[in-house]
């Protein structure tokens, strides 16, 4: 079984139409998501999100490769030492 990390991942929507598809992805790994925190900035038309994840290294790279694959969205995870 692979070891969990606890990891922060970074989302900026830049497209809006692609909110949900957002949201069904975090929807989808819901049982690894310790908490969520969106902010909406409109004077840049932008939508951030910050995830905290406990997971396997594994599930985290897979959270954010499907995020950054959609287009107008980019996804970045920081992960904890310990």
């Amino acid at each position: 079984m692979e070891e969990k990390r606890i990891a922060i991942l970074a989302i900026i929507i830049e497209e809006r139409e692609h909110v949900p598809e957002v949201n069904d992805l975090l929807f989808e790994y819901r049982e690894h998501i310790i908490g969520r925190m969106g902010m909406p900035y409109r004077e840049k038309e932008l939508s951030i999100i910050s995830i905290v994840l406990d997971a396997p290294n594994s599930i985290i790279s897979a959270l954010s490769g499907k995020i950054g694959m959609l287009q107008g969205v980019s996804a970045k995870a920081v992960y904890s030492k310990k």
